[in-house]
């Protein structure tokens, strides 16, 4: 123990360890306060603000809508878009599928990568030159400083969009059969197939955005007279989740074939109730497995310190008297 608390004492006085335990505490209470501040919203928080928002006339046709084209991305647009055709199409179900539907997304995605790019790249060119010099450095080091910044910030949007696309999928999977189950009940109440979406969307907006904003995609696409077929095939390839392409396939071959919408819903809700049930099951057999290492690397190390660690002192302190009893 004195060999482990000499370097804490040399380096912060005699109270060096009430000191680092201290930062420690203080560490873990902003911890904990940034987790508590981090926690979901009340589910009835959150509806009573989608409700006013409905009230107040609504954001929501806004955000789905397109818009003009940003004239100032317009003059760059050969610079910031793909020229090729099958290129441009796959970032632009890529930007979709994190959420980005204006049709300024591609340019907007490019103009980020080029700028971020730029200014990681001066902000290492001034950290190599100005602030830590070049005299002491090598040659590997000296383009490892330079062009490393300018490399993370040019590839930090196609981070972030590939993480946007991750989250927004996860979200339409876990909000997906509780869509099922309201358009279920409302098909069965009476209503059509393009208002009981109509009424999912507006109903979901408060804890599932990301699945309403799909849903009213559908609503406006199916009211400016696109075909069905084709806006359920649209939608399935816009949120890239398997559920939501079974489910497409259900509606389109109920449709073609003259079949109950009701009871395709009916049984397609039951089998997405029963994987979110083995999804799950499947991450608590997980959990016991993620938290082996972190149990033996908090507990073991502690544990022998315990108990080996009194044994250690009293054989070093014996043998400390023997040399000097020689």
């Amino acid at each position: 123990m004195d060999a482990l608390l000499q370097p804490i004492t040399d380096m912060l006085g005699p109270l060096g360890f009430i000191v680092l335990a201290g930062v420690l505490g203080v560490m873990m209470v902003a911890i904990v306060l940034i987790m508590m501040l981090r926690q979901p919203e009340d589910p009835l928080t959150k509806l009573k603000k989608s409700r006013q928002t409905a009230t107040a006339g609504g954001p929501s046709k806004e955000r789905l809508r397109q818009g003009a084209r940003n004239e100032q991305l317009e003059r760059f647009s050969k610079f910031l878009e793909p020229e090729d055709v099958a290129e441009l199409s796959k970032r632009q179900l890529t930007l979709r599928q994190a959420g980005y539907q204006s049709r300024d997304a591609v340019r907007m995605f490019h103009a980020a990568q080029f700028v971020l790019g730029v200014v990681g790249l001066a902000l290492g060119v001034v950290y190599t030159n100005f602030v830590v010099g070049t005299d002491n450095m090598t040659t590997q080091k000296i383009i490892m400083f330079t062009i490393g910044p300018g490399g993370a910030g040019y590839y930090l949007p196609q981070y972030w969009v590939t993480r946007r696309v991750a989250m927004r999928q996860e979200e339409i999977t876990q909000g997906f059969p509780d869509a099922l189950d309201m358009l279920l009940v409302c098909v069965e109440a009476g209503q059509s197939l393009d208002q009981a979406i109509n009424r999912v969307a507006s109903e979901l907006h408060a804890s599932y955005p990301a699945l309403a904003d799909e849903f009213s995609v559908i609503s406006y696409e199916m009211k400016a007279g696109k075909d069905k077929v084709t806006v359920l095939n649209d939608m399935g390839e816009r949120c890239g989740v398997q559920d939501v392409a079974s489910f497409v396939t259900v509606l389109v071959q109920s449709t073609s074939f003259g079949t109950s919408i009701a009871e395709a819903l009916r049984v397609y809700a039951e089998e997405m109730r029963d994987k979110r049930v083995m999804r799950a099951e499947e991450a608590a057999n997980k959990l016991p497995t993620k938290m082996t290492l972190a149990t033996m690397m908090l507990t073991v190390p502690p544990l022998l310190l315990i108990l080996v660690g009194p044994s250690a002192h009293g054989i070093t302190q014996l043998g400390n008297m023997n040399a000097l009893g020689n």
